[in-house]
């Protein structure tokens, strides 16, 4: 999951070029590796404590997720931020997260929905005045995420984070003009709570209302700068 804080352990088991894929996505998520970048492996490999070639793995990984882009003889580079892309994002996550959603309500096993039912505790226990950027963004993907697990179709799970990153990045832009984002981020709840019940249309429908509130919110930070 994106912006995920791996214990000691949990890492351990994993393999390095997984815990490097995690590390440098969310950099690029949250535009702390800033759009048109070069990305010297050698560099971040030294800064993450990860050897070159998990690191040289990752960005491979990345580069198919469309958030890096490598160049004979120049070099890796993170992609640009372009917000032309914003409508073409919207466009197909409208379509594919109110799929995931009602099909979560649908298919959801009841211990998915018990972990759905300790994400909505977790969003309604969540203090936005006393947290950060990064800490908004992990509550975010880890509700949105969440939905797509419960879905049980892996495709359009891979799909969908690829998408929801992408937006991550165009909102990371202009998180700094957002309003109060307490309603973005309690809105979840009722989503949630309607997958748990398993209210398909419900479902749907708040996760398309989801999607729009996020494309105008965004539209208008930016004609607003």
């Amino acid at each position: 999951m994106a912006f995920e804080l791996l214990s000691q352990d949990a890492a351990a088991k994993r393999s390095l070029a997984d815990v490097a894929y995690d590390r440098i996505r969310d950099r690029l998520l949250t535009l702390d590796i800033k759009p048109g970048a070069l990305i010297n492996d050698d560099d971040l490999a030294k800064d993450l404590g990860i050897g070159r070639t998990p690191v040289r793995e990752a960005l491979k990984r990345l580069e198919l997720d469309r958030l890096v882009v490598s160049y004979p003889r120049r070099g890796t580079f993170a992609t640009l931020v372009e917000v032309t892309d914003l409508a073409l994002i919207s466009e197909i996550r409208l379509q594919l997260e109110p799929l995931a959603a009602s099909r979560a309500a649908r298919v959801a096993t009841e211990p998915v929905r018990e972990q759905l039912r300790g994400v909505v505790r977790a969003v309604e226990a969540f203090d936005m005045g006393a947290a950060s950027v990064v800490e908004i963004l992990r509550l975010d993907a880890r509700v949105h995420q969440g939905i797509y697990a419960a879905a049980a179709n892996p495709h359009l799970e891979d799909i969908l984070i690829r998408y929801d990153n992408l937006a991550t990045r165009i909102w990371c832009l202009v998180l700094d003009r957002l309003p109060d984002l307490t309603c973005h981020v309690h809105e979840h709840v009722d989503l949630l709570r309607a997958v748990i019940d398993g209210d398909e249309a419900k479902a749907a429908e708040l996760a398309r209302i989801h999607v729009s509130g996020f494309e105008h919110a965004v539209r208008e930070a930016l004609f607003a700068a």
